[in-house]
């Protein structure tokens, strides 16, 4: 597994042992990681805190220049919410460890230039697969699905 890859998965992690939704990500700006998180909605009672937008909060108030140049690294496909962030930033490429389990907005961010891989990765399939069976109701809402 990528080394960006697996800091991705371990905010994952992190996210399901504190009772939170397991999506991570991180923000790596010429071979760095400069901003990591993961999903906080239930832990902070944040409406926006996707596992993308915690890293890029965690980043910090970045140049344009930056983000135009880093690739964002997530464990599940990106919501409409964290793909318009990418593309108002411009963040020209996303690394996907699935999208069996939420097929998010893949194909916008294709059709807007940005370069998509999708890993599909079993460790990170299998994690949703227990949290959404464990808390449909949490990922749910977390989706934006009554």
């Amino acid at each position: 597994m990528d080394k960006f890859y697996q800091a991705a998965f371990e905010e994952a992690e992190k996210g399901y042992q504190e009772g939170g939704i397991p999506i991570g990500s991180v923000l790596v700006y010429r071979g760095e990681i400069i901003g990591r998180g993961h999903n906080r909605r239930i832990q902070k009672g944040s409406a926006i805190l996707h596992g993308e937008m915690d890293a890029l909060e965690n980043a910090g108030r970045l140049s344009a220049e930056v983000y135009q140049e880093s690739t964002l690294y997530t464990t599940l496909s990106p919501c409409p919410m964290c793909t318009g962030a990418i593309l108002l930033y411009k963040i020209p490429k996303v690394v996907i460890g699935e999208n069996n389990t939420f097929m998010g907005e893949e194909d916008h961010l294709r059709s807007r230039g940005v370069e998509v891989t999708v890993l599909q990765d079993a460790e990170s399939i299998q994690l949703m697969q227990w949290f959404i069976a464990e808390k449909p109701g949490l990922w749910n809402e977390d989706i934006g699905e009554p």
